[in-house]
């Protein structure tokens, strides 16, 4: 079990004075810290990557034999797609041949008001993989598109098999699809024959007023058959790495109850809806979800190590992942 850099989304490029949890400045930081608390690897973005900080992760992961992958951004113009390629060949020196990439930041149901904006945003998503396909196609390396809140695993399944190529898969995210009220695993059966690598979460959820709370939480709380994920992925794709995602923040509010949810997200069948509410209803985290918006800085940091540790255990003790 490797880890994403977002499970550090408080100590990456800290400015916080702490001689516990000092922050990460780069990506050496990183997999520094990784190491010395028993993970695989890890996922990191590598724009910015001098040729000084690619031989240094590439010393490191030799020495460790963790695994190296990237995250980056997709091009949306010729120079973009310029700017794409030589990310690459400096994450390439790393020993990176895997990158995780998205379609869009942010959620389907916040960026997106209308039916034709969810359309030009697939265009859009096809214009982009079609710029970035010949890139990772040449340089010998393979694109990970996330289900990062904006497909449903069926759309996206038909996008990769649109792009058709060996380089071009899915980042498989065990966890974000409930967010668009799909059934965790349906997400991975749907998902894994195009498996190239994965973020590995729990989630717990509860009701709210207009809707439902969807949090990470740490491995093994949640609601999620995490073996039977790993298991699948490993299925189609023996030689997938596993990299926590295990976000410390406060519980994101998914408002399936209110009108502004709705308009990008007219694809969902009704039963999905109540099979969701259903199942939120069932699955009644034990206490209230975690926040870390009341705690001081350094809490948080420790907070946010503290789950990492412990996700690392359980990957360990009950997934079979070292």
């Amino acid at each position: 079990m490797g880890i994403v850099v977002h499970s550090y989304a408080s100590r990456w490029n800290s400015k916080t004075p702490s001689a516990k949890y000092p922050g990460f400045k780069d990506a050496v930081d990183l997999l520094e810290n990784c190491h010395q608390i028993g993970a695989g690897g890890v996922q990191t973005t590598v724009r910015d990557w001098t040729p000084e900080i690619a031989q240094k992760l590439r010393s490191l992961s030799d020495k460790t034999g963790m695994y190296l992958e990237g995250s980056i951004s997709l091009p949306h113009s010729a120079d973009e797609a310029k700017r794409l390629e030589q990310e690459i060949k400096t994450a390439k020196e790393a020993g990176v041949s895997i990158f995780r990439t998205v379609c869009m930041n942010g959620r389907r149901y916040e960026n997106f008001h209308s039916p034709e904006a969810i359309a030009e945003f697939k265009k859009n998503s096809v214009a982009a993989l079609q710029l970035a396909e010949p890139i990772a196609r040449k340089l010998g390396v393979k694109l990970a598109v996330e289900n990062h809140k904006d497909w449903r695993a069926d759309e996206l399944a038909a996008l990769i098999k649109q792009i058709s190529s060996d380089a071009v898969g899915v980042t498989l995210d065990f966890g974000n699809s409930i967010a668009l009220l799909e059934k965790p695993m349906e997400v991975v059966n749907t998902l894994a024959p195009f498996v190239l690598s994965t973020h590995v979460k729990d989630m717990g959820v509860r009701e709210y007023e207009d809707g439902f709370l969807l949090s990470e939480v740490p491995l093994g709380e949640g609601i999620l058959d995490l073996p039977e994920m790993v298991r699948i992925c490993k299925k189609y794709n023996p030689n997938v790495n596993f990299s926590l995602e295990m976000i410390t923040r406060d519980p994101l509010q998914i408002p399936v109850l209110t009108e502004a949810y709705w308009p990008a997200m007219q694809v969902v069948p009704a039963e999905d809806v109540a099979d969701t509410l259903r199942m939120v209803r069932k699955n009644k985290f034990k206490t209230e979800l975690p926040r870390v918006s009341h705690l001081s800085p350094d809490e948080r940091l420790a907070a946010e190590e503290s789950n990492n540790v412990e996700s690392l255990k359980y990957s360990k003790a009950k997934m079979g992942l070292s």
